[in-house]
């Protein structure tokens, strides 16, 4: 498993090739992971996060409890979990076709995701599900990177990711922004 921490816009950026080596042609070069404290740099990658990063910022992270969340009804939610962590080979690859997610490490052990550009994807498990906005994929993911506690990560439409890798469990965040 390749390990890559990002800690910054800057670490990101750097990443912005495939891992395999060369140019990637994707949209998405790579996965977006930062700290919270830097949201307000992504507001513009589409007009509802800034919606949402405010969200985040305006509460207590701390007591929030377990469950869905409604911000701004089906347009921007949040659920709150408490989830258990998986091995690597157990974590699958998916893709959302209609929001974008957020992923906010609140607590718990130290969860790791995988990720691949979405037009690398090709072998799916199953059909799209749209009731749920998920499809899942056999493809091993390209880069993994782990997420602590106050960092955030955002999949667009165009990623591929593979959530609750490690041991123990996460309290985590995620918010869903209608794209």
């Amino acid at each position: 498993m390749k390990n890559i921490v990002l800690t910054s816009t800057i670490a990101i950026a750097a990443m912005a090739c495939n891992p395999k080596g060369g140019e990637t042609d994707h949209e998405s070069a790579a996965p977006i992971v930062d700290k919270l404290e830097n949201a307000e740099q992504y507001y513009a990658l589409h007009p509802r996060i800034q919606q949402a990063f405010e969200f985040l910022n305006s509460i207590d992270l701390d007591t929030l409890s377990l469950g869905r969340h409604e911000i701004d009804g089906s347009n921007i939610f949040m659920t709150v979990s408490m989830s258990p962590l998986k091995d690597t080979a157990d974590a699958k690859l998916e893709v959302h076709n209609v929001y974008i997610d957020i992923q906010l490490a609140l607590g718990g052990d130290t969860e790791s995701f995988g990720w691949s550009p979405r037009n690398q994807v090709t072998d799916p498990i199953d059909a799209f599900d749209t009731d749920r906005d998920i499809q899942f994929f056999r493809e091993q993911p390209q880069v993994y990177f782990p997420l602590h506690q106050g960092m955030f990560t955002i999949f667009m439409p165009e990623d591929a990711h593979a959530p609750q890798i490690g041991e123990g469990t996460v309290k985590k965040a995620i918010v869903k922004i209608k794209k």
